[in-house]
């Protein structure tokens, strides 16, 4: 059996040289990033929901979403230009495209999501080119899904410790989040009667979403701390509330116009408490030393476990 020495000093202080983080704290700004996030995430939950009304037969409903679509996009895409500080640095991202880059890869995404959304609205509002409105509403049921959770591709491959390591959880989290926001948009501007599919998709969404962000937090463990202190806790205890109290009204929202737009701001307010929660988890993820730290730490000591027997207690090898 091995021993374990006891150990004869107190765990280190986490401290940085010259007071600086370990490693960079994210540069994206407020409100410009979070807000993008959410538009983005409701821009192609909302091509998904067009689908689904154009063939079960609520136009009411389609038309909001294909409107709700283009708008998303279009003003995504002024935020995140607004974000990279000169306009021509998002046009550039369009010289080439590159597999290994999400952010190249999800700039070509924005932007045939835009131009599909742009055109089924177009088409809806005006009744021109019904056939080609039609067929980009169909095009976008693929562009749709990968607009909603490609951020959470972007977020995650970076450095920041809470992003990088709630990979797992990302998508499903914004892929909840965006449904949510997509059938909050239903709920306040498509016609009453049309309403059901909404209801349905805004429950559907606030449940993947409340129980992808639970289940995030508890398998991070340290990591998941981020998220439940500071400025990011109440941020995501805020999101959760709104999400759970707005799925609940939504799914009683049937009963009046009133709790249907109740519904329909909570949610978007969940929605967007949960965007700006999760970048400020990562910022204090990137400042504070220990959660760089202590991971690797511990990932060092899991990879070293399996030599630290001496030689005559490890595993036999298998012999033939």
């Amino acid at each position: 059996m091995v021993k374990r020495e006891r150990a004869m000093v107190p765990e280190a202080e986490f401290r940085s040289y010259y007071g600086r983080p370990v490693i960079k704290a994210p540069i994206w700004h407020e409100p410009h990033m979070p807000t993008y996030l959410y538009l983005g995430g409701m821009s192609g939950a909302s091509s998904l929901m067009a689908i689904l009304a154009r063939y079960t037969g609520y136009p009411g409903l389609a038309r909001t979403a294909r409107v709700a679509a283009a708008v998303g996009s279009a003003a995504g895409a002024v935020l995140l230009a607004a974000e990279l500080g000169r306009p021509e640095r998002f046009l550039n991202m369009f010289r080439l495209f590159k597999v290994t880059s999400p952010m190249s890869v999800g700039s070509w995404i924005l932007a045939a999501q835009g131009g599909l959304a742009a055109l089924a609205a177009t088409s809806e509002l005006t009744g021109i080119l019904p056939v080609a409105g039609d067929a980009a509403v169909l095009a976008s049921g693929l562009t749709g899904p990968l607009t909603a959770t490609y951020t959470a591709v972007l977020v995650a491959d970076t450095a920041v410790p809470a992003w990088h390591e709630a990979h797992r959880e990302l998508p499903f989290l914004f892929a909840g989040s965006a449904l949510a926001s997509a059938g909050a948009v239903g709920l306040v501007a498509a016609p009453r009667a049309e309403a059901a599919p909404a209801r349905a998709v805004a429950v559907a969404g606030s449940v993947l979403e409340t129980v992808a962000g639970v289940v995030m937090e508890r398998r991070l463990g340290l990591l998941g701390e981020p998220y439940r202190l500071g400025r990011a806790g109440r941020l995501m205890r805020a999101a959760r509330a709104l999400t759970v109290g707005g799925a609940a009204l939504a799914a009683v929202s049937g009963r009046g116009r009133t709790l249907a737009v109740l519904s329909g701001l909570a949610l978007t307010a969940g929605a967007l408490c949960t965007r700006f929660g999760i970048l400020e988890a990562g910022r204090a993820s990137a400042a504070d030393p220990k959660y760089t730290v202590i991971p690797q730490r511990q990932r060092l000591d899991a990879r070293a476990e399996p030599s630290a027997a001496p030689p005559d207690e490890r595993e036999p090898a298998n012999r033939t």
